[in-house]
Protein backbone atom coordinates (compact mmCIF):
# COMPACT_ATOMS: atom_id res chain seq x y z
CA UNK A 1 0.00 0.00 0.00
CA UNK A 2 1.20 3.75 -1.07
CA UNK A 3 2.32 6.27 1.50
CA UNK A 4 -0.18 9.03 1.59
CA UNK A 5 0.52 11.97 -0.29
CA UNK A 6 2.36 15.06 0.29
CA UNK A 7 3.76 17.79 -0.74
CA UNK A 8 7.54 19.08 -0.77
CA UNK A 9 9.04 22.87 -1.65
CA UNK A 10 10.72 23.98 -4.68
CA UNK A 11 11.70 27.46 -5.87
CA UNK A 12 10.38 27.52 -9.05
CA UNK A 13 7.49 29.74 -9.96
CA UNK A 14 7.97 31.77 -7.15
CA UNK A 15 8.14 29.51 -4.74
CA UNK A 16 5.64 26.27 -5.14
CA UNK A 17 4.98 22.93 -3.44
CA UNK A 18 4.68 19.74 -5.41
CA UNK A 19 2.05 16.84 -4.36
CA UNK A 20 3.81 13.60 -4.72
CA UNK A 21 3.15 9.88 -3.32
CA UNK A 22 5.96 7.56 -2.60
CA UNK A 23 4.66 3.74 -2.96
CA UNK A 24 6.57 3.05 0.15
CA UNK A 25 9.44 4.09 2.78
CA UNK A 26 12.55 5.40 0.15
CA UNK A 27 15.15 2.42 0.16
CA UNK A 28 18.43 4.41 -0.92
CA UNK A 29 19.72 0.56 -2.09
CA UNK A 30 17.31 0.47 -5.07
CA UNK A 31 16.56 2.54 -8.03
CA UNK A 32 13.88 5.46 -8.34
CA UNK A 33 10.96 5.23 -10.68
CA UNK A 34 9.24 9.06 -10.88
CA UNK A 35 6.10 8.52 -12.14
CA UNK A 36 4.28 11.62 -14.25
CA UNK A 37 0.22 11.68 -14.57
CA UNK A 38 -1.99 12.22 -17.58
CA UNK A 39 -4.50 15.46 -18.00
CA UNK A 40 -6.60 16.79 -14.26
CA UNK A 41 -5.55 13.57 -13.15
CA UNK A 42 -3.37 12.68 -10.04
CA UNK A 43 -0.63 10.50 -8.06
CA UNK A 44 -3.83 7.95 -7.99
CA UNK A 45 -3.90 7.27 -11.27
CA UNK A 46 -0.61 5.20 -10.65
CA UNK A 47 -2.46 2.74 -7.85
CA UNK A 48 -1.92 -0.03 -10.21
CA UNK A 49 1.67 0.23 -9.58
CA UNK A 50 1.99 1.13 -6.23
CA UNK A 51 -0.10 -2.06 -5.77
CA UNK A 52 2.55 -3.98 -7.54
CA UNK A 53 4.65 -5.50 -4.90
CA UNK A 54 7.02 -7.00 -7.78
CA UNK A 55 7.02 -3.41 -8.58
CA UNK A 56 7.80 -2.20 -5.63
CA UNK A 57 11.02 -4.05 -4.89
CA UNK A 58 12.58 -3.53 -8.00
CA UNK A 59 12.42 0.64 -7.30
CA UNK A 60 11.32 3.32 -5.08
CA UNK A 61 8.12 4.64 -6.90
CA UNK A 62 7.30 8.00 -6.58
CA UNK A 63 4.51 10.07 -8.53
CA UNK A 64 4.72 13.58 -8.76
CA UNK A 65 1.21 15.90 -9.72
CA UNK A 66 2.48 18.30 -12.62
CA UNK A 67 1.01 21.98 -12.33
CA UNK A 68 -2.61 22.94 -12.48
CA UNK A 69 -2.89 19.13 -10.93
CA UNK A 70 -3.83 17.65 -7.44
CA UNK A 71 -1.85 19.11 -4.60
CA UNK A 72 0.67 21.04 -6.40
CA UNK A 73 0.61 24.58 -5.78
CA UNK A 74 2.70 28.09 -7.56
CA UNK A 75 3.20 31.05 -6.35
CA UNK A 76 3.09 32.48 -10.18
CA UNK A 77 -0.46 31.77 -11.59
CA UNK A 78 1.25 30.80 -14.73
CA UNK A 79 2.82 27.39 -15.96
CA UNK A 80 3.73 25.26 -18.66
CA UNK A 81 5.31 21.77 -18.92
CA UNK A 82 8.85 23.11 -18.74
CA UNK A 83 8.10 24.56 -15.29
CA UNK A 84 7.22 20.83 -14.07
CA UNK A 85 9.68 19.39 -15.90
CA UNK A 86 11.99 22.23 -13.89
CA UNK A 87 9.99 21.45 -10.53
CA UNK A 88 10.17 17.81 -10.77
CA UNK A 89 13.95 17.69 -11.25
CA UNK A 90 14.22 20.29 -7.93
CA UNK A 91 12.10 18.06 -6.03
CA UNK A 92 14.34 14.82 -6.81
CA UNK A 93 16.62 17.33 -5.36
CA UNK A 94 14.82 18.49 -2.27
CA UNK A 95 14.46 14.43 -1.39
CA UNK A 96 18.16 13.85 -1.96
CA UNK A 97 17.49 11.45 -4.81
CA UNK A 98 20.36 12.19 -7.28
CA UNK A 99 19.44 10.38 -10.37
CA UNK A 100 16.17 8.27 -11.46
CA UNK A 101 14.15 6.88 -13.96
CA UNK A 102 11.03 8.66 -15.61
CA UNK A 103 7.73 6.93 -16.59
CA UNK A 104 4.93 9.32 -17.82
CA UNK A 105 1.48 8.89 -19.06
CA UNK A 106 -0.12 10.91 -22.32
CA UNK A 107 1.33 14.61 -20.60
CA UNK A 108 3.40 12.83 -18.32
CA UNK A 109 5.61 11.51 -21.38
CA UNK A 110 6.28 15.01 -22.52
CA UNK A 111 7.53 15.49 -19.34
CA UNK A 112 9.27 13.09 -18.54
CA UNK A 113 11.18 14.10 -22.38
CA UNK A 114 11.70 17.78 -21.27
CA UNK A 115 13.19 16.55 -17.69
CA UNK A 116 15.76 13.97 -20.09
CA UNK A 117 16.43 16.93 -21.60
CA UNK A 118 16.75 19.40 -19.14
CA UNK A 119 19.03 17.14 -16.97
CA UNK A 120 20.71 14.09 -18.71
CA UNK A 121 22.59 13.17 -15.95
CA UNK A 122 19.75 12.99 -13.52
CA UNK A 123 17.40 11.23 -15.75
CA UNK A 124 18.92 7.50 -16.32
CA UNK A 125 15.77 6.40 -19.27
CA UNK A 126 12.39 7.66 -19.87
CA UNK A 127 9.25 5.49 -20.53
CA UNK A 128 6.30 7.61 -22.31
CA UNK A 129 2.83 5.89 -22.55
CA UNK A 130 0.35 6.92 -24.69
CA UNK A 131 1.77 10.13 -25.72
CA UNK A 132 3.20 12.09 -28.43
CA UNK A 133 5.96 14.17 -29.14
CA UNK A 134 4.16 16.65 -31.54
CA UNK A 135 2.35 20.52 -30.91
CA UNK A 136 -1.59 19.55 -31.89
CA UNK A 137 -0.60 19.81 -35.62
CA UNK A 138 -1.94 19.33 -39.15
CA UNK A 139 0.73 16.50 -39.03
CA UNK A 140 -0.17 14.94 -35.91
CA UNK A 141 -3.90 14.64 -37.16
CA UNK A 142 -2.69 13.44 -40.12
CA UNK A 143 -1.46 10.20 -39.04
CA UNK A 144 -4.68 9.44 -37.11
CA UNK A 145 -4.32 11.47 -33.96
CA UNK A 146 -7.25 13.82 -32.35
CA UNK A 147 -8.18 17.05 -32.79
CA UNK A 148 -7.00 18.29 -29.74
CA UNK A 149 -7.78 22.01 -30.37
CA UNK A 150 -11.72 20.95 -30.95
CA UNK A 151 -11.56 18.92 -27.68
CA UNK A 152 -9.81 21.68 -25.74
CA UNK A 153 -11.15 24.95 -27.38
CA UNK A 154 -14.65 24.59 -25.36
CA UNK A 155 -13.39 23.92 -22.27
CA UNK A 156 -10.95 26.70 -22.33
CA UNK A 157 -13.86 29.13 -23.05
CA UNK A 158 -16.24 27.77 -20.89
CA UNK A 159 -14.03 28.23 -17.81
CA UNK A 160 -12.81 32.01 -18.78
CA UNK A 161 -15.21 33.86 -16.35
CA UNK A 162 -14.11 33.66 -12.56
CA UNK A 163 -16.84 31.48 -10.17
CA UNK A 164 -17.66 31.46 -6.81
CA UNK A 165 -16.34 29.72 -4.47
CA UNK A 166 -18.97 26.91 -4.52
CA UNK A 167 -17.70 25.78 -8.19
CA UNK A 168 -16.79 22.61 -9.06
CA UNK A 169 -15.91 20.75 -12.02
CA UNK A 170 -18.12 20.13 -14.63
CA UNK A 171 -19.34 16.43 -14.48
CA UNK A 172 -19.79 16.10 -18.34
CA UNK A 173 -16.12 17.26 -18.49
CA UNK A 174 -14.99 14.25 -16.36
CA UNK A 175 -16.90 11.73 -18.52
CA UNK A 176 -15.02 13.41 -21.39
CA UNK A 177 -11.54 12.71 -20.11
CA UNK A 178 -12.39 9.71 -18.52
CA UNK A 179 -13.53 8.51 -21.79
CA UNK A 180 -10.60 9.16 -24.22
CA UNK A 181 -8.59 8.02 -21.15
CA UNK A 182 -10.58 4.61 -20.27
CA UNK A 183 -12.86 4.14 -23.04
CA UNK A 184 -16.15 4.40 -23.60
CA UNK A 185 -16.65 1.33 -20.42
CA UNK A 186 -15.19 2.54 -17.97
CA UNK A 187 -16.48 0.52 -14.66
CA UNK A 188 -19.10 1.86 -12.39
CA UNK A 189 -16.77 2.61 -9.29
CA UNK A 190 -13.90 3.40 -11.04
CA UNK A 191 -15.91 6.45 -12.40
CA UNK A 192 -17.21 7.35 -9.39
CA UNK A 193 -13.83 7.12 -8.02
CA UNK A 194 -12.66 9.62 -10.33
CA UNK A 195 -15.36 11.90 -9.98
CA UNK A 196 -15.06 12.08 -6.47
CA UNK A 197 -11.12 13.20 -7.01
CA UNK A 198 -12.13 15.79 -9.85
CA UNK A 199 -14.86 17.28 -6.87
CA UNK A 200 -11.74 17.57 -4.68
CA UNK A 201 -9.07 18.83 -7.17
CA UNK A 202 -11.09 21.56 -9.04
CA UNK A 203 -13.04 23.47 -6.87
CA UNK A 204 -13.78 27.24 -6.62
CA UNK A 205 -12.24 29.91 -8.72
CA UNK A 206 -8.64 28.63 -7.54
CA UNK A 207 -9.63 25.47 -9.10
CA UNK A 208 -11.50 26.59 -12.28
CA UNK A 209 -8.05 28.72 -13.43
CA UNK A 210 -5.79 25.95 -12.61
CA UNK A 211 -8.25 23.90 -14.82
CA UNK A 212 -8.34 26.35 -17.44
CA UNK A 213 -4.27 26.91 -17.62
CA UNK A 214 -3.94 23.17 -17.63
CA UNK A 215 -6.57 22.69 -20.90
CA UNK A 216 -4.50 25.63 -22.68
CA UNK A 217 -1.61 23.94 -21.87
CA UNK A 218 -2.34 21.00 -23.38
CA UNK A 219 -4.26 22.39 -26.76
CA UNK A 220 -0.99 24.95 -26.96
CA UNK A 221 2.06 23.35 -25.91
CA UNK A 222 5.03 23.50 -27.77
CA UNK A 223 6.32 20.23 -29.61
CA UNK A 224 9.16 18.83 -29.38
CA UNK A 225 10.36 17.05 -32.59
CA UNK A 226 13.21 19.50 -32.89
CA UNK A 227 14.85 18.63 -29.80
CA UNK A 228 14.31 14.93 -29.49
CA UNK A 229 17.96 14.54 -31.26
CA UNK A 230 19.27 15.61 -27.53
CA UNK A 231 17.42 12.94 -25.25
CA UNK A 232 20.74 10.67 -24.74
CA UNK A 233 19.10 8.13 -22.05
CA UNK A 234 17.25 5.15 -23.25
CA UNK A 235 13.68 5.75 -24.21
CA UNK A 236 10.88 2.55 -24.24
CA UNK A 237 7.53 4.08 -25.67
CA UNK A 238 4.62 2.24 -24.84
CA UNK A 239 1.69 2.68 -27.28
CA UNK A 240 -1.75 0.52 -26.95
CA UNK A 241 -3.75 -0.07 -30.28
CA UNK A 242 -6.89 1.30 -28.82
CA UNK A 243 -5.52 4.90 -28.14
CA UNK A 244 -8.15 7.14 -29.50
CA UNK A 245 -6.19 10.02 -28.99
CA UNK A 246 -2.51 9.47 -30.28
CA UNK A 247 -2.40 6.55 -32.56
CA UNK A 248 0.31 3.59 -33.11
CA UNK A 249 1.37 5.52 -36.18
CA UNK A 250 2.10 8.88 -34.48
CA UNK A 251 4.04 7.09 -31.77
CA UNK A 252 6.19 5.16 -34.78
CA UNK A 253 7.11 8.29 -35.91
CA UNK A 254 7.75 9.94 -32.97
CA UNK A 255 10.36 7.26 -31.41
CA UNK A 256 12.37 7.11 -34.79
CA UNK A 257 13.19 10.86 -34.09
CA UNK A 258 15.18 9.88 -30.54
CA UNK A 259 18.39 9.63 -32.86
CA UNK A 260 20.65 10.45 -30.06
CA UNK A 261 19.05 8.04 -27.57
CA UNK A 262 21.39 5.35 -26.01
CA UNK A 263 18.41 2.68 -26.89
CA UNK A 264 15.17 3.39 -28.52
CA UNK A 265 11.91 1.05 -28.52
CA UNK A 266 8.40 1.32 -28.94
CA UNK A 267 6.67 -1.42 -27.61
CA UNK A 268 2.75 -1.83 -28.78
CA UNK A 269 0.25 -3.12 -26.56
CA UNK A 270 -2.60 -4.71 -28.22
CA UNK A 271 -5.97 -3.13 -26.67
CA UNK A 272 -4.46 -0.62 -24.65
CA UNK A 273 -6.09 2.31 -24.15
CA UNK A 274 -4.91 5.94 -23.86
CA UNK A 275 -4.67 5.82 -19.85
CA UNK A 276 -2.17 2.77 -20.65
CA UNK A 277 -0.92 2.51 -17.09
CA UNK A 278 -4.19 2.33 -15.70
CA UNK A 279 -5.60 0.25 -19.06
CA UNK A 280 -2.81 -2.04 -19.09
CA UNK A 281 -0.75 -1.86 -15.46
CA UNK A 282 0.98 -5.79 -15.81
CA UNK A 283 1.97 -4.82 -19.17
CA UNK A 284 3.50 -1.73 -18.17
CA UNK A 285 4.51 -2.55 -14.85
CA UNK A 286 6.98 -5.56 -16.24
CA UNK A 287 8.15 -3.60 -19.30
CA UNK A 288 9.17 -1.06 -16.58
CA UNK A 289 10.89 -3.57 -14.24
CA UNK A 290 12.61 -4.94 -17.05
CA UNK A 291 13.79 -1.62 -18.47
CA UNK A 292 14.89 -0.64 -14.78
CA UNK A 293 17.46 -3.77 -14.97
CA UNK A 294 18.70 -3.23 -17.86
CA UNK A 295 19.67 0.71 -17.51
CA UNK A 296 20.48 0.96 -13.96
Amino acid sequence: MSEETRTGAVSHLGGSTIGHRFGRAYDPQLPTLVLVNSFTTSVEQFRPQFNDAALASTANLVAMEPFGHGQTRATYQQFTYWDSAIANLQLLEELGISEAFVLGTSQGGWIATRMAMLAPTVVRGIIPLGTSMDFESPDSRGRGCWDGVAFCSPAIEALAAPVGEDWVIPADLVDAVLQEGLGPDVPADERDFWHAQYRNNYTGDDGRHRLRVSTINLRDRDGLHGRLDMVTCPVLWMHGTSDPVYSVANAQDGIARFTSAAHAELRVVDGGQHFLSASNPADVNAAAMEFINRWA
